[in-house]
């Protein structure tokens, strides 16, 4: 590879250390992270490692019966990995039966539904009202061009299981147009609510992240390495027909971006924006470390465990769910049926027919299984009821308070999830309101650039309570405007006056 990187030097990142980081991620930190996604998204391929999700790199043996395995296979003991087809054995006996069921899937996904599952209002915290429209309405509108909600959604669910994620900040394209626009005068605030859709954030997924983080303090990032491999429309010129691939590592700093493509410099340009235009977002806070805490990394060996034993009962279910017969004296009954109403007919006195298995109670295998899960809820902060599964023994859930007990783990948790997320969305909006400033499209100083978020209550909340919220908002000086936005009306709404 012929990386350049003299921009770069005074960071002290040439192409031997480029190298080195970029190779250290792929054999240390991907693995680790394929596997939290494998657990997660319980991938699936067939006998010839064929995917039918994302992931491929999860342990061997297809379970007997079915063309394909799945993830969590991996986690389970070698007795029930043992390959369908064995050469020289009789194929009728040492099968496992093989049952996944993936508690880690919804745990994950409800977590992201009760941190990002309605819109999150952005707030300006400056001083002049005006000012505090136009930052709103600027924002509103770079981050719906993101993908609004979806954006951070995404975060989330990379945060989860990665255990950390990091938001780029993309003002190139809105830099061009701005240079092009100021010629012509002054930025109209219509022509900044445009530019400003032209600002991209982007989650970037931790296996194509690399970081190069300050020697003497971990929460700073020096410069930022992002590696992805982009298809092109076009085929490679090998025998077998496919199209090409190119690897494409662009490298970032306070002063300036380079991308390269299949190691050849592609395009560097001076950083305009004169800060590292990536803003990191812990999951769950890991002190002294540049990674956060996954979700999905404890329920692992749970997750193991419930499949081992889950297998193990359908086992067991299929050798004792269905009689065998035990027949003394009987010529031919081998070949003979066996059904309701069958009679056998035979002269000899001693001749008799026993009946062998049937399925037996087994209460410590269930209490078993039923602690596992209880595990897993402790565990994830996460149990049935939040997805609305309410069993027997929560009693009556006759009001909210009630509800709000019973699920306050999840909604502790989720408390320090919207600390976490939080932190990253305000330092975006700093950062593209940054952009905006330094491109002359909206001039703000630093203390205008606050910014507050109203997270919405992640429970459902009466109608008739919330309007009556609302009102008394009102009277005690807030906004109209403001109130209504709470409540998901816009100025521009039917039959808002």
């Amino acid at each position: 590879m012929a990386y350049e990187l003299e921009a770069f030097e005074e960071l002290g990142l040439d192409a031997a250390l480029l190298s080195h980081l970029l190779a250290e991620h792929a054999s240390h930190r991907v693995p680790r992270l394929e596997r939290l996604w494998s657990y997660y998204r319980n991938d699936a391929v067939d006998r010839t490692g064929v995917g039918l999700g994302r992931s491929k790199r999860f342990g061997s043996g297809a379970s007997a019966g079915r063309e394909y395995r799945l993830a969590q296979e991996r986690g389970l003991p070698a007795r029930l990995r043992i390959p369908a087809r064995r050469v020289g054995v009789d194929d009728r006996a040492g099968k496992p039966e093989v049952v996944i069921e993936n508690d880690i899937a919804w745990r994950i996904d409800t977590l992201v539904d009760f941190v990002f599952g309605k819109p999150v209002m952005v707030l300006s915290t400056a001083e002049d009202p005006q000012t505090r429209d136009t930052i709103e309405r600027v924002l509103d509108a770079a981050l719906e061009a993101s993908g609004g909600i979806g954006l951070f959604q995404d975060a989330a669910l990379l945060g989860g299981v990665h255990g950390y994620v990091d938001l780029r900040v993309y003002a190139e394209a809105m830099f061009d147009a701005a240079h092009a626009l100021a010629s012509s005068g002054s930025v109209s605030v219509e022509s900044a609510v445009e530019l400003a859709r032209l600002v991209r954030v982007e989650a970037i997924e931790p296996t194509r992240g690399v970081p190069m983080v300050n020697p003497g303090d971990y929460r700073e990032m020096d410069a930022f390495i992002t590696r992805s491999v982009r298809t092109e429309h076009a085929l490679d010129g090998d025998e077998e027909a496919r199209r090409a691939e190119r690897e494409v590592v662009e490298v970032l700093s306070a002063s300036a971006i380079e991308t390269y493509v299949d190691g050849a410099l592609h395009e560097g340009r001076v950083n305009r924006l004169g800060v590292l235009p990536v803003v990191h977002v812990q999951n769950g806070s890991q002190p002294f470390e540049y990674e956060g805490l996954s979700d999905v990394e404890p329920l692992i060996p749970l997750q193991d465990e419930l499949n081992t034993r889950l297998s193990d009962r359908a086992h067991r279910v299929t050798l004792q769910s269905f009689q065998m017969y035990l027949a003394k004296g009987l010529e031919g009954f081998a070949e003979m049926p066996v059904g309701p109403g069958q009679v056998f007919a035979t002269d000899n006195l001693d001749a008799s027919i026993h009946t062998i298995g049937g399925d037996a109670h087994a209460p410590s295998e269930g209490a078993h299984i039923e602690e596992l899960r209880d595990a897993l809820d402790k565990t994830s902060a996460v149990s049935p009821a939040a997805i609305g599964v309410v069993r027997e023994r929560l009693g009556h859930l006759s009001s909210e308070n009630a509800l709000r007990v019973t699920m306050s783990g999840i909604l502790a948790k989720t408390e320090r999830k919207r600390v976490a997320y939080g932190r990253g969305i305000t330092r975006v909006c700093e950062l593209i309101l940054q952009a905006l400033d330094v491109a002359g499209v909206l001039r703000t100083e630093r203390a205008d650039r606050g910014v507050r978020l109203a997270w919405p209550d992640p429970l459902p909340v009466d109608e008739n309570e919330r309007l009556s919220a609302a009102s008394r908002k009102v009277e005690l000086g807030i906004g109209r405007e403001r109130a209504l936005a709470e409540l998901g009306y816009g100025e521009g709404d039917p039959g808002v006056q």
